[in-house]
């Protein structure tokens, strides 16, 4: 199981670390998350600094982009990847989490800038049992001023190694774009458009900064062509108004000892909160979902209550699904955060 060989691999990292280091290192890079460290900055500066980030953030990193990818594989039943191109990569989480939704070989390239992921990444990749991570390409290129030509330089070479004339069958990029200065941003985003030949997902923290990011974003891949898949239902312009609310939907991940040292928490595990868009070249098969639910669904006495993102109506739309409803009131009590609705017409 990709997941239990990846926190094995972490964990393994975090007992040839010191305590102490490891806390502060973990410590500045909260600071970096937070939006206070300088866009220009390097943030993985050696291996304690990797080792840090790998064992506190990989996994909720991973985590997020495996939900976003399966929503992504969910709406796109018959398609899957020969090639990914992974922007601003650093350890890996986001491959990781391509493996995990689609197992089997493919051509897989990790840009990023900080020498020291690229070697870990590597070196973490190169125990897992699954194909596309032990023979991904880790190459080294930024993604500031010209980094967007690296971005496609990458994905040239991605193509070319799956036997495709240019371009990566899959473009991502997580939790990157907030690094990035407003126009290297969206020059990296209309680089990712020209660079899939099939498919971008693009993940963010789920924070109103992040959704904004997103939507940007979003507003670019549909001005370029593509069309949105997961998790809107429709390519339409977002409804939501600005300021007074934030797409964003929530993944639970397990807490290594290493989250509970530095958070001085018993809790077993914590929420990420993550916004994300998954979009399409037209040839790509499948739809987007009718609806979506876009917040936790509440559960009263002989009802549901659903907050629901629709193709033609302000967000959120209440739904209130009760036991004469029989089969939906079911599966409303079963569905999640995040969740297509209705549940029979979703395909997930």
């Amino acid at each position: 199981m990709i997941e239990q060989e990846l926190r094995d691999a972490l964990a393994a990292l975090v007992d040839g670390l010191p305590a102490r280091q490891a806390t502060a290192a973990v410590e500045r890079l909260i600071g970096h998350y937070r939006g206070r460290t300088p866009t220009g900055a390097p943030v993985l500066r050696n291996r304690a600094d990797v080792v840090a980030y790998a064992a506190y953030r990989m996994p909720a990193t991973f985590a997020a982009a495996s939900d976003a990818l399966a929503g992504l594989a969910a709406r796109a039943p018959g398609w899957r990847p020969d090639s990914h191109l992974d922007l601003g990569g650093g350890t890996g989480a986001v491959t990781w989490a391509a493996a995990r939704v689609w197992d089997g070989p493919r051509a897989t390239t990790v840009l990023d800038w900080a020498a020291p992921a690229l070697d870990l990444g590597r070196e973490l990749a190169a125990g897992s049992t699954a194909p596309a991570l032990r023979t991904a390409r880790w190459q080294r290129g930024s993604l500031r001023e010209a980094g967007a030509e690296s971005a496609l330089d990458a994905a040239g070479a991605a193509g070319a190694r799956a036997g495709a004339a240019a371009g990566a069958a899959l473009v991502t990029a997580g939790y990157v774009l907030g690094e990035l200065a407003e126009a290297d941003r969206a020059a990296v985003v209309e680089a990712a458009a020209r660079a899939a030949t099939d498919a971008v997902v693009l993940i963010e923290p789920g924070t109103p900064e992040g959704y904004a990011r997103i939507r940007a974003a979003r507003d670019t891949l549909v001005g370029a062509g593509l069309r949105v898949l997961a998790p809107c239902p429709h390519s339409d312009a977002c409804p939501i108004v600005p300021g007074r609310d934030w797409c964003h939907f929530a993944t639970r991940v397990a807490r290594s000892s290493l989250h509970r040292r530095v958070k001085g928490g018993e809790l077993a595990h914590e929420d990420e909160k993550f916004s994300y868009v998954a979009a399409v070249r037209s040839h790509v098969a499948g739809g987007p979902a009718p609806s979506r639910v876009v917040r936790r669904p509440q559960l009263r006495k002989g009802q549901v209550l659903l907050d629901l993102c629709t193709p033609d109506a302000a967000v959120p739309a209440r739904r209130t699904v009760t036991k004469r409803h029989g089969a939906h009131y079911r599966a409303a009590r079963d569905s999640d955060w995040g969740a297509a609705w209705p549940p029979e017409a979703a395909g997930e």
